[in-house]
């Protein structure tokens, strides 16, 4: 019995979802950091897409899934919140200081929700591991 599909894709979503926590992560680390008129940060997003066509075979698929993933990760294009702080030295001439567009508790639910989506993945790895161990003792037996 050949495991090493099971494999594969636990690896795959446990690498995504590791992206997701560090984009995240990065999106909070910036969240107050100002926006001058030359630019600032820009809130990102992580974006996984499958490429080519499903199969009727479901092993076929997933082979195709396996190599077609394309992971990126984006910006959002959120315009910049404005906060009104006239007294900061970086506000424009109306006493408008902008920031990135990041809402904290939006990124620690996407936080949350990756972090449980990656120990799905090692659950769904050690479940595969236990079987081909199981397997591996039932051909030894014989």
């Amino acid at each position: 019995m050949d495991f090493s599909q099971t494999f594969a894709i636990s690896a795959a979503g446990m690498q995504i979802e590791r992206l997701r926590v560090d984009v995240a992560a990065m999106n909070l680390a910036y969240a107050n950091t100002l926006q001058t008129q030359d630019g600032g940060y820009q809130p990102m997003r992580v974006v996984a897409q499958v490429t080519g066509r499903t199969s009727p075979s479901f092993s076929d698929t997933v082979t195709r899934w396996l190599g077609n993933t394309e992971l990126a990760v984006a910006s959002t294009g959120a315009a910049p919140r404005r906060v009104y702080e006239p007294g900061n030295p970086f506000a424009d001439t109306r006493g408008y200081v902008h920031y990135p567009n990041v809402d904290s508790a939006t990124e620690m639910i996407n936080m949350m929700s990756a972090t449980r989506a990656y120990e799905a993945n090692i659950a769904a790895m050690n479940i595969a591991k236990t079987m081909a161990v199981k397997a591996l003792e039932i051909g030894g037996a014989a």
